[in-house]
């Protein structure tokens, strides 16, 4: 592991240095994909004649090679991280968008109306019943926003040391030094685990209804009778569980220990 955290002084940062700008460069184009994702697909959900036309130009945005969107935008930013910044936003549309709108549409038209009987207004529902809903496929399109901006940021090696991490690829075939590759990629597939196990966590205390294992529930259902969720036993007489049928022939129509109440 020799040099492995020795960074070549021409990159002006150290290794700690280059994860922040790593970070840096990965995450903000992920917040304003959000932010820009958010009041586009209210609209598409709104507007469901919207949704096609925007679906299909951000996957024509998606589908611009990172690369020639860098070269594209240099005669307006130049070598800067700004021009790093705005391709991963826009390729962050393309998964965020749909994500939202599948999340948003996933609220029951019941719900919907009893926020309506309740008086809330159409901004006010979709900020405090409908968005909260979304949020675990939100949290789905986050996670892949997310991973593919932290690997697509070391593309911008090529435009001039924008690359943070990425930059010590080409340090790596300068130098000589192949151990500064083996740092590059090691370090941004950790940053991209540790980036998307802290996505999940957050999504698991923001949406503390969901099911913590569906292994668990799974369990649950198949296993030996246990106490439900009132603490009693199974049917003792019948030796059958809760949700069996009974000796009379009727069905016991108590809740399983796996089933969702």
């Amino acid at each position: 592991m020799n040099g492995f955290f020795d960074m070549p002084s021409d990159l002006q940062h150290s290794y700690v240095g280059l994860i922040g700008l790593h970070l840096q460069e990965a995450l903000l184009p992920v917040a304003i994909g959000l932010v820009l994702a958010l009041p586009v697909a209210q609209l598409c959900v709104r507007f469901k004649w919207l949704y096609p036309p925007v679906l299909w130009a951000t996957t024509v945005l998606y589908a611009i090679p990172s690369l020639a969107f860098f070269v594209v935008l240099i005669d307006y930013t130049g070598q800067t991280e700004t021009t790093v910044v705005i391709p991963l936003a826009l390729y962050s549309l393309v998964v965020l968008v749909p994500a939202i709108v599948d999340g948003v549409r996933s609220v029951s038209p019941e719900t919907n109306a009893a926020a309506v009987a309740m008086g809330i207004g159409p901004v006010r529902r979709y900020l405090q019943v409908e968005l909260p809903i979304a949020v675990p496929a939100i949290f789905a399109g986050l996670r892949v926003a997310t991973v593919s901006s932290i690997s697509l940021v070391s593309v911008g090696a090529l435009i001039g040391n924008q690359g943070a991490l990425g930059n010590l690829l080409a340090d790596a075939n300068l130098y000589h030094r192949p151990i500064l590759a083996v740092s590059s990629v090691v370090t941004t597939a950790v940053l991209a685990i540790l980036a998307d196990a802290a996505l999940v966590l957050i999504r698991m205390l923001l949406t503390p209804w969901l099911p913590k294992s569906a292994r668990r529930a799974r369990r649950g259902a198949g296993g030996p009778a246990g106490p439900d969720a009132n603490g009693d036993a199974g049917d003792k007489a019948g030796g059958l569980p809760a949700g069996g049928t009974l000796g009379d022939g009727t069905t016991d129509v108590r809740p399983t220990a796996g089933s969702a109440l």
